[in-house]
């Protein structure tokens, strides 16, 4: 008798963990990997088209424009308005957000012709750690308009060329949006469900200086 016992205490500890771990998975759990070499876009990018149409949903704002001028160059100008549209929601601080990104935004929106929706760009505020891509304003979480989040979040991953381009890429399906960043040198690119979401910031009540100057 005391052997069964024994035996069904130990089932029912196990069917406990089973089900906390299942609930842990799908409310609030995460799980990442570093990207296999082999899913990693083998072709060079393609030169986007430079369109971008981007709405920050925590500051009402809209950039409908190209990023770069006739000659090839980067356009500073759209460039500068897109960092603001990237401030920090906590400090409204803006920085100069690095320049790949908005070329792999331009990427996506010439894939899906959708609006793309901001959803968290540079963060620098609230503890934000320095260690997040965020900070160094080299990360953004976005939406597309009318286009399922595994959708964007798939496609989003053949832009990955891998090395010193790697890129972290995550889905949120809780908060439905996707994660798309350039990590830190030496970092594998890394891949990952994040079922947390995200918690809504305030709007900042000022903002700093443009990290890039208008010049034209």
């Amino acid at each position: 008798m005391l052997r069964l016992a024994v035996i069904v205490l130990s089932l029912s500890v196990v069917t406990t963990v089973a089900s906390a771990d299942s609930k842990k998975s799908h409310g609030g759990g995460f799980s990442g990997h570093n990207a296999a070499k082999s899913s990693l876009r083998k072709e060079a990018l393609p030169r986007p088209s430079g369109d971008i149409w981007l709405r920050a949903e925590n500051l009402n704002e809209e950039f409908k424009g190209n990023i770069y001028k006739a000659d090839g160059s980067f356009d500073d100008a759209a460039l500068a308005k897109l960092d603001d549209m990237f401030r920090c929601v906590a400090t409204g601080e803006v920085r100069a957000v690095r320049a790949e990104l908005y070329e792999q935004m331009s990427r996506i929106y010439d894939h899906f012709g959708k609006q793309i929706q901001l959803v968290s760009g540079f963060r620098y505020g609230n503890g934000e750690r320095d260690s997040s891509r965020h900070w160094h304003a080299s990360a953004m979480d976005i939406r597309v308009k009318d286009v399922a989040t595994r959708t964007a979040y798939e496609f989003a991953q053949t832009l990955d060329v891998g090395g010193d381009h790697s890129m972290g890429i995550g889905i949120y399906p809780t908060g439905e949006f996707i994660h798309v960043d350039f990590r830190s040198p030496g970092e594998p690119s890394f891949r990952w469900t994040d079922y947390s979401g995200h918690s809504p910031a305030r709007r900042p009540t000022g903002r700093t200086q443009p990290a890039r100057k208008p010049t034209s």
